[in-house]
C-alpha cells in the first residue's frame, strides 16, 4: 500500500494538478538552492550587483527548473515541438524573471529589506505564477 502510494507520488506520469504542484515544489526547492546560492555567491563574494546576480541566478534557476520539470512533473502536451515547448516556458520564466527584479527591487531599494530576505518574497510569488502558467498555458492537454 505504502510502496503503491510512493509511487504515485514521486514516480508515476500524472496530470492530477495537485500532484504536480507537489512535485513542482521539490523541483522549486531544487531550483531555488540553485537560483538562491548563485545568488549570494556571485553578490557577496564575487561582487557583482544584486539586482545582476538575481538575474543570472533566475536564469540558471530557469534551466534547473525546466530540464527536472520536463522529465518529473509536466507530460509533454503534444500540442508544439519539444523547441516550441521550451521557448513558451522561457517566456513565462522571463516574466517571471520580471516580477523577480521588480519585487527584488522594491524589497529591497524601496522597503530597506535584505536583498536575502526580497529573494525569499519573490521567491513564493514567482513560484506560484510559473506553476500555474506553465500548467495551464503550456503543459494542459
Amino acid at each position: 500500500m505504502i510502496k503503491q502510494w510512493m509511487h504515485t507520488l514521486f514516480v508515476a506520469p500524472t496530470n492530477n494538478w495537485l500532484l504536480q504542484l507537489f512535485r513542482y515544489g521539490f523541483v522549486g526547492g531544487v531550483a531555488f538552492l540553485v537560483d538562491y546560492g548563485t545568488l549570494f555567491v556571485l553578490t557577496h563574494y564575487a561582487g557583482v550587483p544584486y539586482l545582476w546576480s538575481a538575474a543570472i541566478a533566475f536564469i540558471l534557476g530557469l534551466v534547473t527548473n525546466y530540464l527536472i520539470s520536463i522529465s518529473w512533473v509536466f507530460q509533454h502536451s503534444g500540442k508544439m515541438r519539444v523547441w516550441q515547448e521550451f521557448v513558451c516556458f522561457a517566456i513565462i520564466g522571463v516574466i517571471g524573471l520580471g516580477l523577480n527584479e521588480l519585487i527584488m527591487y522594491v524589497g529591497t531599494d524601496m522597503m530597506h529589506l535584505h536583498y536575502m530576505i526580497s529573494k525569499l518574497i519573490s521567491t513564493a510569488i514567482v513560484f506560484f505564477w510559473n506553476f500555474f502558467a506553465r500548467k495551464f498555458m503550456l503543459f494542459n492537454k
